[in-house]
């Protein structure tokens, strides 16, 4: 596997730069291109689900994605260390019903020294929105640079 910068030990301005690597992948919507993130054994829990590897990953991802649709997301750094990062994030979404849904969560992230995600535990709530509640309007892909964080929604 090539390496995937940034490396840890992390520094405030890389551990900034991974968390949006990973706002941005996720944002793509691409299972494939998520799961090359992690380390090849990489463990999650996802909520209640507990997930070894990126087939397993690719798997959820796949279906997380096709039950949540038109899927925004916001991650913001919380804290690091050398090889850890903790993010609080936000995402909004839609069921087949057209209910919209704010899912908010923090993760927690430690990685190999390749800079590849090898642990990722992540708690996730929902709420559900009224569509003129929505917040995050970008077109897909990812976040503009001046699209408001977290911090500046006050989400």
């Amino acid at each position: 596997m090539e390496d995937r910068p940034p490396l840890p030990p992390f520094t405030h301005d890389t551990a900034v730069t991974k968390v949006r690597a990973a706002e941005d992948a996720w944002n793509s919507r691409d299972p494939a291109r998520v799961a090359l993130a992690y380390t090849l054994n990489s463990c999650w829990r996802n909520r209640a689900e507990f997930l070894v590897g990126r087939t397993a990953i690719e798997t959820f991802l796949t279906r997380k994605w096709q039950r949540e649709h038109d899927y925004r997301l916001i991650k913001e750094l919380w804290a690091f260390t050398e090889n850890r990062i903790a993010v609080r994030f936000a995402y909004e979404w839609h069921d087949e019903t057209g209910q919209w849904w704010r899912s908010y969560g923090n993760e927690n992230w430690e990685f190999a020294a390749s800079g590849h995600m090898a642990r990722r535990i992540a708690s996730i709530n929902d709420l559900p929105i009224r569509e003129s509640e929505r917040l995050f309007h970008w077109p897909q892909g990812p976040r503009p640079a001046d699209h408001p964080s977290l911090s500046d929604l006050s989400l």
